[in-house]
């Protein structure tokens, strides 16, 4: 009777099959462990830069004036989302976007656009002092200031 099995090629199928378990596990391990946290550095905050256009140097009460702003960044992600805020040190005014409401002071407010307008309405007949904060949703901040003369005096 003739027996199923060919026991000479049974050793070798063993041996076949360890050695591509160990090639297997030294390809994975290899693989897995090139990964090193340290190695990967992923930059979420691009750099920005604002730029204003020319603004006037002296305002009269009741005058509005606008202030042009560009945010200029260094690479692009979509993710990031740009807010303003201000806060106004002497004189009595009204900031706005468009003809939305007038800003809160210290209040965070979304920037829809890269480009956009703002409109200062003096409120007084004194000089004028207020900072503008731009941010961005990873912590890169620029501050502006504005110091506006009074035309009244």
């Amino acid at each position: 009777m003739k027996s199923v099995f060919n026991y000479k090629n049974i050793g070798f199928t063993v041996q076949f099959k360890y050695l591509w378990l160990f090639f297997a596990i030294m390809l994975s391990t290899s693989l897995l462990s090139s990964c090193e946290k340290e190695d990967l550095e992923i930059q979420k905050g691009i750099p920005f830069e604002v730029s204003v256009m020319p603004v006037p140097q002296a305002i009269a009460n009741g005058q509005t004036i606008e202030i042009r702003l560009m945010i200029q960044r260094t690479d692009q992600y979509s993710g990031t989302q740009y807010f303003i805020r201000y806060f106004q040190y002497d004189g009595l005014g009204l900031l706005r976007y468009d003809q939305q409401h007038a800003f809160v002071p210290n209040n965070l407010y979304p920037i829809p656009a890269e480009q956009f307008r703002l409109y200062y309405t003096s409120q007084a007949y004194v000089t004028h002092s207020f900072t503008i904060w731009i941010s961005d949703n990873f912590g890169n901040e620029k501050q502006l200031n504005f110091q506006l003369n009074s035309l009244n005096r």
